[in-house]
This record gives structure tokens, sequence and C-alpha cells, in this order.
């Protein structure tokens, strides 16, 4: 007899260090790799696992079957990672919809999750509902031009401030997850795109969440309002940053990682 766990797909899966778990969650339209940049915050021998999933549907893992949902997507997580880590203390990054799936991972396991790192987090699932930022973007006319005509128009329509090393962190960061994804999971993905923000009274543990200032898929205000509801929460909105904050400001990304890191860490 097939159970469901039998039938549940297995997820492409890296993992790097030793340590508490650290669960690390991708948007939607890209992979595990968008988030490989911050590898290096979390790298100290011994603190952390870094564990990169790649959800099912996007980069290498197989898509869910039946209808494919943001709640079906919320579930398999849930499911996925009480198997991948038992009972063990974990903490979780998410981005964009990672956020918001972190986000509900973290309620749906307060007493185990030790602290949520949202970036660029979805709040509000409804694409029309959402109070987005208007980008203002710096150009540069010239390096669009010596790129690929494919290439540019995906890094141009989030490139808030276009440069050559932006361009190189979308080239491996974004790119490889865009171009490897299943066309057909995404659809019923779209079409079922629904999931309620957890109450941020809800999420009792250290919560950072940091918004790019001129980010035009999900915004900042939905984020900065969920945001001042939370026991423990720290914010930063960053200028000169869209909807891949980390990508645009990286160093700065990195510090604030870094210190919610220390903050979490068991060990201190």
């Amino acid at each position: 007899m097939t159970s469901e766990r039998d039938v549940r797909p297995r997820p492409h899966v890296v993992r790097r260090g030793t340590g508490v778990p650290l669960v690390m969650v991708h948007g939607n339209g890209v992979d595990h790799r968008l988030l490989l940049e911050l590898d290096e915050v979390f790298a100290a021998p011994g603190r952390w696992e870094r564990i990169y999933v790649d959800l099912p549907g996007f980069g290498r893992s197989p898509a869910l079957e039946g209808r494919g949902g943001l709640t079906d997507l919320a579930d398999w997580l849930d499911a996925w990672v009480g198997e991948t880590v038992g009972e063990t203390p974990f903490a979780v990054v998410g981005n964009s919809m990672g956020g918001l799936l972190a986000a509900d991972l973290a309620a749906r396991r307060a007493g185990q999750c030790l602290g949520l790192a949202l970036l660029a987090p979805v709040v509000v699932a409804q694409h029309d509902r959402r109070r987005r930022a208007r980008a203002q973007v710096r150009e540069d006319p010239q390096l669009l031009a010596s790129l690929d005509p494919a290439d540019a128009v995906e890094y141009a329509a989030v490139a808030v401030d276009q440069t050559r090393q932006g361009w190189e962190a979308f080239r491996r960061a974004v790119l490889p997850g865009l171009r490897a994804g299943d066309p057909e999971a995404g659809r019923r993905l779209a079409a079922a795109y629904a999931l309620p923000m957890p109450s941020p009274g809800d999420l009792d543990l250290p919560v950072l969440v940091v918004t790019g200032r001129q980010d035009a898929i999900v915004g900042v205000d939905d984020q900065w309002d969920w945001a001042r509801g939370l026991p423990r929460g720290s914010t930063a909105s960053l200028d000169r940053a869209g909807h891949n904050v980390h990508l645009d400001r990286p160093e700065v990304v990195a510090a604030l990682l870094a210190d919610w890191a220390w903050q979490v860490h068991p060990a201190g």
C-alpha cells in the first residue's frame, strides 16, 4: 500500500556545514541558488547547517501532484521539515513567496523554530491588493546592450540599480532558477496563489524583516504594517534596493542577517 509520504515528491536539497539546522526557502520563479548568495553569512564552522531546498516545481525538484497551490506548498514544506530535522530546534530564512511560507512554517512550529528572517516577503498574496513601491531605476543602457537580449529583459525587469556587479549576481543567483522551473507547476500555483500571513502576535521569536525601498513586486508598506505587531521584530527598509534586496545591497543585508543569526543561535 502506498502512503502519502511515499508519493510526496523528494526535493533537490543542498546542505552545507554542521550545527543548528537553518532552512533556506526561496521565492516564486527561482530556486535555491538565489539564497546561496548568503551562505558566507552563516558559514562559521560548527554553528549552522544550511539546508537549501528547491520547492516542488522549482529548480530540480519535481512538482506536486494535484492542485499545487500555495497552501499545498505550505503543507509540503511543513511535512518535509518535519522529516528533515525531526524535533531539533531550527531557524528559517525566507525570500519573497518563501518568506510567506517561512512565516507559516514558523507559526506551525512555534515551539521548535528559533528565529525567522524575511527578505522582501510576500505579506499579501493577492497581487491586486498589494501596496507596491514605485521602482526608481538607475539605468545603464551600455550594460544592457552588452547582454544577451533575453537576459537583458529579465535583468531590467527587477534591477533597481543596473550595474555590472548587480548583473553578475543576477546571472549567478536568479537566471538559472528562472530557466529551470516547471511551467505547468507555475501555472497551477498561480491559479491557487492564496495563503494568509500569520498574525505577527503568533510569532514570539526573533524576526528580521528586510525590504527594498523600491520593491515594485511586493512593496514595503504591507510588510512594515505587519511587522509593527511582532513581539520581537527588527525591520529595515533599504534605499536603492528592489525585490532582490540581498543582491542589490549585499553588505548591509549580510550585516543584518549576521546580527539576527547571533541573536537566534542557542550559543549566542
